[in-house]
């Protein structure tokens, strides 16, 4: 589903993502629109506009996700403003592109966004991990020795320290010599265990415990 205030650029994102093979299964121009209609039709993605009417993209993005985990959004803005794309990834987005991303690129973001791949324009995965060291050095309460904290098996622990430094789905795959479903399997059982819901949360618990590092 192509959530965008301007009808030309709406229609032509709606285009080509149909050229491409994609089912599109509806539109919107305007926030309030776009929740009704993203409830109704059920989208696997959203490609989200952030500057819209009614209501800002961020919270079509907040009330959408959490309605709906398995909601996947991409927000598609011309904006690549840090607080811009800080704000869109803390209400649930999966990935940032912006307006002057080619059609390929979008195509791909959209691919890789619908199995949960997130997915940035150049430079701004690493201001979105930036931000998580930043907050995972603002020290949280915690019990001591937190207590009942899952235990990960070794491949599992490999492959969240690989997601925290970015890494793709693929390139994970490839650099452990695994294929691309297991990564995925063992991706949602550490979500399962650890009790989280998406890869941004995921990314961010590494980060707390220091998986990021070499």
């Amino acid at each position: 589903m192509v959530v965008d205030d301007h009808p030309m650029w709406r229609d032509a994102v709606a285009r080509d993502l149909s050229e491409a093979g994609f089912d599109v299964v509806g539109t919107a121009g305007d926030g309030k629109q776009a929740v009704r209609r993203a409830l109704a039709v059920s989208p696997d993605v959203l490609v989200l506009d952030l500057n819209l009417p009614e209501m800002p993209g961020v919270e079509v993005c907040r009330e959408l996700v959490g309605a709906d985990s398995s909601l996947r959004v991409l927000v598609l803005s011309a904006s690549g403003e840090h607080a811009d794309v800080l704000e869109a990834v803390k209400s649930g987005a999966t990935g940032y592109l912006v307006k002057s991303a080619s059609t390929a690129e979008l195509l791909d973001a959209v691919r890789r966004t619908a199995v949960g791949d997130p997915v940035f324009t150049p430079g701004l995965a690493g201001l979105v991990l930036g931000e998580y060291r930043r907050l995972a050095a603002d020290p949280e309460p915690t019990a001591p020795d937190e207590p009942g904290v899952p235990h990960l098996t070794e491949r599992e622990t490999e492959v969240l320290r690989l997601v925290a430094k970015g890494l793709s789905y693929k390139q994970i795959a490839e650099r452990l010599v695994i294929s691309h479903r297991t990564v995925q399997n063992h991706v949602q059982n550490t979500l399962g265990k650890l009790q989280l819901h998406n890869r941004v949360e995921l990314v961010r618990y590494a980060i707390e415990r220091g998986l990021d590092g070499e």
